[in-house]
């Protein structure tokens, strides 16, 4: 199995896309205006408000959607818990989904496993940390060597579990 070359951050080469549900919409708001800070390009896929309720799938599935459409892109989703969006997101191949209420969790998730979408709980965390979590996963990179290794292993026991039926 082979290591691949570094990927560019989102500041470098990608738009970075974000979306959340009701409960996660003030958190969303803050993390927005600091990716306008640190410069990152960013897409707001939804939703509009905090006042409605809204279906936590239909907004993570945009986002997934959007990461899917471009090579080495990175997004965040934010719900209350963040429960639901990892869920969500990691049904689909490609996603490495990482659901962070910690900084250390946060870089664990992209120099071990190149985690290309940041999830958080707008229920669990505060801005503050919120925001130092972003940085920080915006700035660390993937380690690549074994742990490529174990993203492809990943991706074939996938693979095999399709191919035979299994989900």
């Amino acid at each position: 199995m082979s290591s691949t070359s570094p990927k560019p951050t989102p500041a470098e080469a990608e738009t970075l896309a974000i979306a959340c549900d009701h409960a996660g919409h003030s958190l969303k708001r803050e993390i927005i205006k600091l990716l306008h800070e640190l410069k990152v390009p960013v897409t707001d896929l939804g939703c509009a408000s905090a006042e409605e309720s809204v279906h936590y799938p239909i907004y993570g599935k945009k986002v997934v959607e959007a990461l899917l459409a471009r090579p080495h892109a990175r997004g965040i989703l934010i719900c209350g818990t963040g429960l639901g969006m990892s869920i969500m997101a990691n049904r689909f191949p490609g996603i490495r989904a990482a659901l962070c209420h910690d900084i250390f969790t946060a870089m664990m998730s992209r120099r071990h496993n190149d985690s290309n979408l940041l999830v958080m709980g707008g229920r669990v965390i505060g801005p503050d940390l919120a925001k130092e979590i972003v940085k920080a996963w915006l700035a660390t990179p993937f380690d690549g060597g074994r742990h490529q290794e174990r993203l492809e292993l990943l991706e074939q026991l996938v693979r095999e579990s399709s191919s035979s039926g299994i989900s």
